[in-house]
């Protein structure tokens, strides 16, 4: 369970955006769901979030290399660093599985596949990609999905 005030996770859903420097789409009357100023808009979200997450991993790898040449001679202190150690390569490993799924992501707006459930093919809403563009499920698959893992793993 998730410890986070209600407005502390509605200013983290909008870190994607901030990062972006875009505001939220306000969508004008009549507009088709996914026209091409949405996909414009997902798509500068998408690539300025890419751009982020691989300087952030060159700049990890960097400090990465730096504290690995430092030899602690205490056993606690190695233990230490060695944890830190692993626990930013996790770190990055996500980062990494990010970009990729970014840039799949990517390819599905070039391909005019983004937006629509992959699942039951409605339309995922604005509002939920703008809080995790690269979303694939509905908000109710997603659920579902969410149910049937946590059934099987018990």
């Amino acid at each position: 369970m998730s410890t986070k005030s209600p407005s502390s996770r509605r200013r983290s859903s909008l870190n994607v955006l901030i990062i972006a420097g875009v505001t939220p789409y306000q969508r004008q009357p009549n507009e088709e769901y996914m026209s091409s100023n949405q996909l414009l808009h997902f798509k500068r979200i998408l690539k300025t979030w890419k751009n982020q997450l691989k300087k952030d991993l060159e700049y990890s790898a960097l400090c990465a290399q730096d504290q690995a040449s430092i030899n602690f001679p205490d056993p606690v202190d190695r233990a230490v660093q060695e944890e830190e150690f692993n626990i930013k390569l996790r770190n990055r490993d996500r980062e990494y599985k990010l970009v990729e799924k970014i840039e799949k992501t990517l390819k599905k707006i070039d391909t005019n596949e983004f937006g629509f459930c992959a699942s039951c093919d409605v339309e995922i809403g604005i509002r939920r990609l703008e809080a995790r563009p690269t979303a694939d499920l509905c908000i109710d698959c997603k659920t579902l999905e969410e149910i049937k893992e946590k059934q099987m793993t018990g």
